[in-house]
């Protein structure tokens, strides 16, 4: 099983960093590769659709607003994997009140992909989203 992890440091405080993630429905209002989500089986699956019109189905299955994390699984993907459990917290950075850390890491089966390559994919996906979330939260 492959596994990245990316995490960034982000201008606000870990209570508005979640307020503006925590939501497992919330992905457009932070991340542009997401344009559209739809919350499906009373919020516990998202149906997302990315610019270029493609599905990816995924299913919450951990969610703890107190420790500030969510986990998912991927349902259905145009990725070449499978086995696909990501999860995304928010911590306190120590000693600052004005920032928080984020960190977005997931396990993953290659599938018709090397290693290597999956790593790299979910590394650059992770990678993105969170700098998108530094410039929302900085806006």
């Amino acid at each position: 099983m492959a596994s990245t992890t990316v995490s960034r440091i982000v201008p606000a405080t870990p209570e508005r960093v979640w307020n503006l993630i925590g939501g497992f429905d919330a992905l457009p209002d932070w991340l542009p590769y997401i344009p559209e989500s739809t919350a499906l089986e009373g919020g516990r699956v998202r149906r997302l659709t990315n610019p270029e019109g493609e599905v990816i189905v995924e299913r919450l299955v951990d969610f703890n607003e107190s420790e500030r994390h969510y986990s998912y699984a991927i349902l259905q993907a145009p990725f070449p994997v499978d086995g696909y459990v990501s999860t995304i917290r928010v911590h306190a950075v120590p000693g600052r009140d004005d920032l928080a850390e984020v960190q977005w890491s997931g396990r993953f089966n290659p599938v018709d992909a090397t290693e290597q390559q999956v790593v790299d994919l979910f590394t650059g996906i992770y990678a993105d989203g969170l700098d998108a979330l530094h410039t929302t939260l900085a806006g």
